[in-house]
């Protein structure tokens, strides 16, 4: 709900458990006043009197402006006494950057706003739009923040506009700027770090002084750095304490900043990395940045996660698949990389249908002259020298065992050895003249030229419509070097990374519009492109190419501290694992992979007899909780990163079914007598854990704890838990 009180020019926007207000000064600028626990519109005035004048400058001091450098802003400005960095910089054709923007107007609207060719929430209560007005330019910028009562995530974004009739330069467009209520003392910083093979660990440091500065600038949102920064309040713990959360709905390079302002308050922003950025605005013309969404908890990291998990589930992720059963796959690729042929596939594909699978997946190497991975990227014809009967005849296996068949493709990548490069030299990435930089044996093809991804669209397109597909999964294999495109002018190369994300999202758009049968599944060379934005198009994202039934772990926690269970692939492979060595039970790999939408990576007619009756138990007993991954609320209980024990637990809605899975991970000879207390559950309810044949209350079972199983190195657990009635 949005509130404006005239009285005191106060907005107050509620949220279920939040509220976020701020206020018109007496200068015009559009000060800051609270985010944190939901408070009544009756105290706007208190906020105002209370808090917003101890900040607010004078607007009769002619030395006024510099002291918006101590103001809570909603929007910085530059160049002006606001030392900070600024939320939007924007320079005119005389060279004049300097900006003061004051607040013009606002209007609230029913539902969520639109955005034009990027990712939005697909529903809000209300919109509450403020446009703010530059006192030395034609420049206004409209801020928006979206409000509905069933979330804790509120969900901005702005637009910059040139009013006037010449042309201007956006240098810098953050999508959101806020203030946090104390100094930087009393907070630390989260973040979701990495590496190819190790995703979104998660990193905790004070803010200290100066800047802390999150990013990508890989022209994507990486394996690197996620867009995701939380800020903790002293003794925030998983479930206890505050924390405020700042997630960015997008793909492409970006930063999140937190900056310690004189006097020790932190400002918090971030959007598109303004790196290297630069946007012309022609007369008349607007510039929209990402949404954010931002999420306060009173509960705990914890209690933000469940927030965003719910967000994303039922604002982001098309509704058609949010809910809807997940696939259980069988992938090829761990299991015969590029070296496979008819009756490899067949082997797997029979086994796979009786051991319970729903859907084959064929992975890279089915195209072109894509016997590796050196040549055939773009190509999107069969190979039909390695394929007989080319993908009719794997799909009549399929359909024959009644799967489903999926396909791999890397829309986005060419290999310079493919019919598609010969032709179009010059539609991957690159400066004529200049030796490319080469990933995997590969270049990015350019996506802000519309006629390349047009041509990737009609190619996909008639392999989709003349085959039996119900299933995609699309790759992305490296970074983005050169960040220039041959079609810009020389002035418009700073355009270049987010135009390439316009280009991916409208590929992604129009590929799941024309197709909203077939289930997308995001992957770039694992978790590269783990982000709201691919959450948007595709319901889930391959988590990472490490499957290893411990590092599964770590990686798989990180993720969820912003991004539900049913948003991560998560396969059991064969061991030794391919990427750590490591030797894992079966049991094992298939709990942790039953944290997610599950599936298996590897050869499953080479498994052995007990281990093919595993596969039968693990998919029997998934397809009993796949609801709870769909639906449930996730409470972590033992950190991977600081304890011998994994170990998460799902809870129905309505608190009367619980699925628990732990891992230990190294045997100690003094480990004994370990103790688990279980979280989220109905103290006033009983529950009967079908695997120890036990019954207790859940006061009981929160207070006093479980008593571990004793198990070897990486040995796990899994209970199923009910109410009785």
């Amino acid at each position: 709900m949005v509130i404006f009180d005239r009285a005191t020019n106060c907005f107050l926007l509620n949220g279920k458990r939040f509220s976020y207000a701020m206020f018109v000064n007496r200068a015009g600028f559009l000060q800051h006043l609270y985010y944190g626990k939901k408070i009544g519109a009756e105290d706007a005035d208190y906020l105002v009197r209370g808090h917003g004048k101890k900040a607010e400058p004078d607007p009769n001091d002619p030395n006024m402006e510099m002291a918006t450098d101590f103001m809570p802003s909603e929007l910085g400005s530059f160049g002006r006494g606001d030392f900070r960095s600024a939320t939007v910089v924007v320079r005119r054709g005389d060279g004049a950057a300097m900006s003061r923007f004051r607040y013009r107007s606002h209007n609230v609207v029913k539902g969520a706003r639109p955005l034009t060719g990027m990712p939005c929430v697909r529903r809000a209560d209300e919109t509450l739009t403020i446009t703010l007005k530059d006192d030395f330019s034609e420049t206004e910028i409209d801020l928006n923040y979206s409000v509905s009562d069933g979330s804790d995530v509120l969900v901005r974004s702005a637009a910059v506009r040139n009013a006037g009739s010449g042309t201007a330069e956006i240098l810098k467009a953050f999508s959101f700027c806020t203030q946090l209520p104390d100094t930087c003392g009393t907070y630390s910083a989260l973040r979701l770090a990495g590496a190819w093979a190790s995703e979104r660990r998660p990193v905790v440091t004070p803010i200290g002084e100066g800047t802390l500065r999150v990013e990508s600038a890989r022209g994507y949102s990486s394996h690197f750095m996620n867009p995701f920064l939380a800020i903790l309040r002293e003794n925030c713990t998983e479930e206890r304490g505050e924390c405020y959360g700042f997630n960015l709905i997008y793909s492409g390079s970006f930063a999140l900043t937190a900056e310690v302002s004189a006097n020790k308050s932190v400002r918090v922003q971030g959007g598109i990395n303004d790196y290297l950025f630069g946007w012309q605005l022609k007369g008349g013309e607007a510039f929209e940045t990402p949404q954010a969404a931002l999420c306060y908890s009173a509960e705990g990291l914890g209690g933000m996660s469940r927030a965003y998990h719910d967000f994303y589930r039922d604002y982001v992720i098309d509704p058609a698949r949010a809910y809807a059963r997940r696939p259980i796959v069988a992938n090829n690729w761990e299991a015969t990389f590029f070296d496979f042929d008819n009756e490899k596939l067949y082997a797997i594909i029979d086994e796979a249908a009786r051991l319970g699978v729903d859907t084959f997946v064929l992975d890279d190497g089915w195209f072109g002259a894509r016997d590796h991975d050196r040549a055939g990227l773009g190509d999107w014809t069969v190979n039909e020298t390695k394929l007989k009967g080319g993908l009719k005849a794997v799909i009549d296996r399929c359909q024959k065992n009644g799967l489903k068949f999926g396909l791999w493709f890397e829309p986005e990548m060419v290999n310079e050895d493919s019919d598609l490069y010969r032709a179009h030299p010059d539609w991957a990435i690159g400066k004529a003249g200049v030796e490319p930089v080469r990933g995997r044996n590969q270049l990015v093809l350019d996506f802000t030229r519309k006629e390349v991804v047009d041509y990737i669209f009609k190619a996909v397109s008639k392999v989709l419509k003349e085959n039996d597909i119900s299933y995609v999964k699309w790759d992305k294999n490296r970074d983005i070097t050169e960040n220039y495109s041959a079609a810009l002018p020389a002035d418009r190369q700073g355009e270049f990374i987010h135009r390439y994300t316009l280009g991916f999202y409208d590929l992604a758009k129009r590929l799941t519009e024309a197709f909203p049968n077939v289930f997308f599944e995001g992957c770039a060379g694992g978790g590269g492109r783990f982000d709201g934005g691919a959450l948007y198009y595709f319901p889930q994202i391959w988590t990472s190419d490490d499957t290893d039934g411990l590092e599964r772990t770590k990686i798989q926690w990180g993720t969820s501290l912003c991004y539900p269970l049913s948003s991560m692939s998560c396969h059991v492979s064969d061991c030794p694992n391919q990427q750590t060595q490591r030797t894992t039970p079966f049991e094992t790999r298939g709990a942790i992979a039953s944290l997610g939408a599950t599936g298996y990576e590897l050869d499953l007619s080479k498994l052995t007899k007990e281990e093919k009756e595993l596969v039968k138990e693990q998919i029997g007993s998934y397809k009993k909780i796949d609801g709870l991954v769909l639906k449930g609320d996730l409470y972590r209980l033992s950190d991977p990163f600081c304890s011998e024990y994994f170990c998460e637990m799902i809870v129905s809605k309505d608190k009367s079914r619980a699925y628990v899975v732990g891992e230990r991970f190294r045997g100690d000879p003094c480990d004994h007598d370990r103790v688990l207390k279980l979280s989220g559950l109905d103290e006033t309810k009983k529950y009967y854990i079908r695997e120890l044949n036990l019954t207790a209350g859940g006061a009981a079972l929160m207070g006093a704890g479980i008593m571990l199983p004793r198990l070897c190195d990486c040995g796990s657990w899994t209970w199923n838990m009910e109410e009785i009635k």
